[in-house]
């Protein structure tokens, strides 16, 4: 039993159309994704989908997702179901870290993911920003699909409470109810690929409009530190609200800085000043330099006259954070603190 959908007319169906196979029955979150990336690439963009487990009628589709039996990307058959299947991204691109088993949409991501996310964008798929969202959109979107569908849990402790609206699950509840015969799982289907495909370009377009920008300003920033400091180790934002921390870790790797980033200085919605420590890693709440410990606690003159630097407008109980009246003091509170640091 097969349900296939295609687009344009007839004749042009027959002689121009290629064919995406998948298996038909109850869809999952992997395979909807895995037709919805392929067709938003100009080979596939109006391709039909064809749903069966007819190996004769899947032999007839140019690319086949989700089954079949066979992973062989010199055929375009992307299965992950068969027992020798083990492949993970690390496994089959070294490079990268993840390990968790690759499903369908893993696998159609891997191989075709610069160039879905370079035609979604608009841009050439030789510009860093290609492989730099290809990476934070497995991470961060992909993986999770992969993870579910191969049933590979987050935690080896058993999960305080159950969380049943992710992707995955929507997709699930798609599907006809168990007493629903008459239903019709095509439209099920077209659902979970336009749920799934909305989502997928939402978060690529936010990580392009608001993550990829401030990860510029925080790239321009810390090359720019040894401009703000002869240490390098304070770091200048040119406006704030601009979100650093996971940039920063990312881009003193990436950039090969030796000494680390100690104090990030921006200015507050009040045109004020702000000098906040930068902790040893993104999971962490021990800072790499905290603000002096006599300064921690203290406001306003109090904390100018202890301080020795004028303006000064308050530290953090804990030292991770503090605040000046101008650019000028706050960086001063900077290099006073990197000094009493090194002492």
């Amino acid at each position: 039993m097969a349900d296939s959908n295609g687009g344009g007319g007839d004749v042009k169906r027959s002689r121009v159309l290629k064919k995406i196979g998948t298996h038909s029955g109850s869809f999952h979150c992997d395979e909807a994704l895995a037709c919805f990336l392929l067709r938003t690439l100009p080979e596939y963009k109006d391709a039909e989908i064809c749903r069966t487990r007819d190996p004769k009628v899947l032999e007839t589709c140019d690319i086949v997702v989700d089954v079949g039996g066979v992973y062989d990307p010199s055929k375009h058959r992307y299965d992950h179901h068969q027992r020798s299947f083990k492949e993970t991204m690390n496994s089959l691109r070294p490079e990268t870290p993840w390990t968790t088993k690759l499903s369908s949409a893993g696998l159609v991501y891997l191989h075709f993911g610069e160039e879905i996310i370079a035609n979604a964008l608009k841009i050439d798929n030789t510009d860093d920003k290609v492989s730099t969202l290809y990476n934070k959109m497995y991470e961060n979107f992909v993986e999770e699909i992969d993870a579910i569908d191969n049933g590979v849990s987050q935690t080896e402790e058993k999960p305080k409470y159950v969380i049943s609206s992710h992707l995955s699950s929507r997709v699930k509840h798609l599907n006809p109810a168990w007493n629903q015969p008459d239903a019709d799982p095509w439209e099920g289907f077209q659902k979970a690929m336009a749920l799934t495909g909305e989502e997928f370009l939402l978060r690529l377009n936010f990580y392009n409009d608001s993550w990829w920008p401030a990860r510029e300003i925080v790239e321009t920033a810390l090359k720019q530190r040894f401009e703000v400091d002869s240490s390098g180790e304070i770091m200048v934002l040119p406006q704030g609200g601009c979100p650093w921390k996971e940039h920063l870790y990312d881009l003193e790797k990436t950039l090969n800085v030796e000494t680390p980033i100690k104090y990030v200085l921006y200015s507050d919605q009040s045109d004020k000043w702000r000098i906040q420590c930068v902790s040893v890693d993104s999971h962490s709440f021990e800072n790499r330099l905290s603000l002096p410990e006599k300064w921690r606690g203290v406001r306003d003159a109090e904390l100018s006259e202890v301080s020795g630097i004028p303006g000064c407008i308050f530290v953090h109980a804990t030292g991770f954070i503090g605040g000046n009246e101008t650019h000028e003091g706050v960086l001063q509170m900077a290099r006073t603190s990197l000094n009493m640091g090194k002492q």
